[in-house]
């Protein structure tokens, strides 16, 4: 077994392995971005080494650059986690050339499923069902633009060279074809410096299902059953479980033997997913499923499946980089129950999903039986624009799948973000939809109820309450709290949420606080907060109730933040400093501000130009996905303040427009 390991990763994906790697006795060296001087990897492994700048072709991208620290630390292998470097085969053969053991399959194996056209002829080569589309070398837009109305539509556009639902668009009919070909490159360019594409059938109500398999090079693979990742946005995955709902012993079997089939084909060594798409419009069938691609690396799901068959598969990577057998054989894999795993990212649901970055202030997550927390960021850490925002992952298992939901929902209403939005109540809309609960997703249910599962839930009386209590200087566990010799202590309290304005007033008295000037009158007594958690009891006119929160609160240029856990919601204000004045959140009515720091990719208007509501004006990358910002209603273009291939600070003016009407 090796005695140090240099981990070219960073993040959640790199904290993982250091666990493991602690477990067995192995000393890790961490490499870091300047962004990632203070992240939790880096403190957490035994050494650390800065590779460069906070761009990531500069850093964890720069095959040299890690190669060198691996020798300089002298670590005697490299685990390049999963994403960045994980899937490069030149990285693969540097390391070896380098005398370092490359922790993961062999370059020829990276290298023949890298390619989605190329893998697929391999499979289709090997027996595998393979989905029906153009996976050629021409690369002609109309070329392609013909194989689409051969396939038939909807197709789907690929990135050859892809991965995560980068470069992935679906086309519905021939006049978007073009428009979707040229965004789908730019991304693929962008996110995989290869801007090649295959065109596919696209399958109507498909179910993402992926097969684990393992090999250790000696002709031995196994799999370890497979993931259901049909919950999906921008074709990414949100929630993935093991295993799959409705699956029968006939299809697992065809399913296994066609993955097993696949990694054998490649002579396959270490962590592998063989991704299948299924007919979702009925039950599964052992004819209804075809290939879509092999991710020769460790996936962000695999604690589901370490969940339900108990095995470390970081582990099993060491030890067959080592030279050893795989540690078990087939039969002595089995089913433990079910396993859910939810990506808690930094993103906004109710605006588009788009990521945030920034500040965590408070970083707290709920726990319970059967509950698995793989996290890269803590309190006071900040989520960075350069990568992926994801904050954890958060895994429920239990004896039945009902089970495991309930779990991995009670989990996530005790998880508290505050600082920037998350995507937490987006994922506990999820486990309360009953298509999901029932077995019955696919592919586009989330599409489908967006709306529902986005909404933003009702202000609670009781949440602004609390928030006016704690956010105030009134000693709510003091003795003599509201304490008058005569009438009562009353005040307005005013707040905002989000875009709305909160006016209430506060009365104190005979040691209760009573809140009016809302939907309903809230009456608390007996109420206490340590700076953290607060109790009372809610008084009503059939008797009274026990009410507990946590509650976070914040300071800031002159301004106090609160946010509020309360029965599993989560309710944030902003109490704004009151020398601004009533106005105290700012408009840009005329402005389109740049939602986050990136690159500008596209320009399409200029000064002088009429533009109608819907326009595009301008195409953004950021954290490795294009976002398009449109007019957001008729007028003229005054000024533009950006440039095709410049960058963009967050909140910055990229175009100032005038209303009005717009001819024709």
């Amino acid at each position: 077994m090796f005695s140090k390991i240099l981990i070219a990763n960073r993040g959640e994906i790199a904290v993982r392995v250091i666990k493991t790697a602690r477990r067995l006795g192995i000393r890790t060296v961490a490499v870091y971005s300047e962004a990632d001087r203070a992240a939790l990897h880096v403190a957490l492994a035994d050494e650390a080494v800065l590779l460069g700048p906070a761009a990531a072709t500069e850093s964890y991208l720069d095959i040299g650059k890690v190669v060198a620290a691996a020798l300089a630390s002298g670590a005697e292998a490299i685990h390049p986690g999963y994403g960045f470097l994980s899937e490069n085969p030149a990285f693969v053969e540097a390391v070896r050339n380098a005398g370092l053991v490359f922790i993961g399959p062999d370059a020829a194996s990276i290298r023949a499923m890298g390619l989605k056209d190329a893998a697929k002829r391999l499979m289709e080569e090997a027996g595998v069902p393979v989905v029906p589309g153009y996976h050629g070398d021409n690369q002609d837009a109309a070329f392609l633009k013909v194989e689409a109305g051969k396939i038939g539509y909807p197709v789907l556009i690929k990135a050859s060279a892809g991965g995560g639902g980068k470069g992935m668009r679906r086309v519905n009919t021939d006049d978007d074809f073009d428009a979707a070909l040229q965004s789908c490159r730019r991304e693929a360019k962008a996110a995989f410096g290869d801007d090649r594409v295959l065109v596919e059938k696209y399958v109507a109500s498909p179910r993402h299902i992926e097969v684990q398999v393992f090999g250790d090079g000696r002709g031995n693979v196994v799999n370890l059953f497979e993931r259901d990742c049909s919950l999906q946005r921008r074709h990414q995955k949100v929630i993935e479980e093991a295993p799959a709902p409705g699956m029968t012993d006939a299809v697992r079997a065809a399913m296994t033997g066609a993955a097993i089939a696949a990694a054998k084909a490649v002579a396959y060594k270490g962590a592998g997913t063989v991704e299948f798409i299924a007919d979702g419009s009925g039950p599964l069938r052992p004819d209804g499923f075809w290939f879509m691609e092999m991710n020769t690396r460790l996936q962000v799901e695999h604690p589901v499946t370490e969940m339900v068959t108990g095995f470390d598969l970081v582990e099993w990577q060491l030890r067959v980089a080592a030279g050893e057998p795989l540690p078990v054989q087939q039969s002595d894999i089995r089913l433990l129950g079910h396993a859910l795993e939810a990506r808690l990212y930094a993103e906004d649901p109710a605006n588009g999903f788009l990521p945030q970055a920034g500040r965590i202030d408070h970083l707290e997550f709920g726990g319970g039986e059967g509950i698995r927390i793989d996290a890269g960021v803590r309190s006071g850490d900040r989520v960075s624009p350069y990568y992926d925002p994801m904050i954890a992952k958060v895994i429920a298992h239990g004896r039945s799948r009902d089970e495991a939901i309930d779990r991995l929902k009670k989990a996530l209403d005790g998880t508290h973000v505050t600082g920037l939005t998350s995507n937490r109540d987006f994922l506990r809309a999820l486990c309360r939809d009953e298509t999901f609960r029932q077995g019955r997703m696919d592919t586009g249910l989330i599409d489908r109820n967006l709306e529902r599962l986005t909404a933003i839930p009702r202000l609670s009386e009781e949440a602004i309450l609390i928030a006016a209590l704690t956010g105030s200087d009134v000693d709510v566990a003091g003795p003599h709290c509201g304490f008058r010799l005569w009438g009562e202590a009353s005040h307005r309290v005013t707040s905002h949420a989000g875009e709305e304005v909160i006016e209430r007033r506060l009365v104190l008295g005979s040691g209760q606080v009573r809140l009016s000037g809302g939907a309903e009158d809230v009456l608390f007594e007996d109420f206490a907060f340590n700076g953290r958690d607060f109790s009372a009891r809610l008084v009503r006119e059939n008797g009274s109730a026990g009410i507990n929160a946590h509650v976070a609160v914040d300071a800031s240029g002159g301004r106090q933040y609160i946010s509020v856990l309360l029965d599993g919601e989560t309710y944030d204000f902003e109490r704004p400093d009151l020398l601004e004045g009533e106005d105290a959140v700012h408009h840009h009515s005329g402005e389109i501000l740049a939602p986050m720091t990136g690159v500008v990719r596209l320009v399409d208007v200029e000064a002088g130009v009429a533009v109608k509501a819907g326009d595009r004006l301008v195409v953004m990358e950021a954290m490795k996905m294009e976002y398009t910002l449109r007019s957001p209603r008729d007028g003229l273009v005054d000024a533009v303040f950006c440039t095709e291939g410049g960058q963009a600070e967050g909140g910055a003016v990229l175009i100032r427009m005038t209303e009005g009407a717009v001819d024709g």
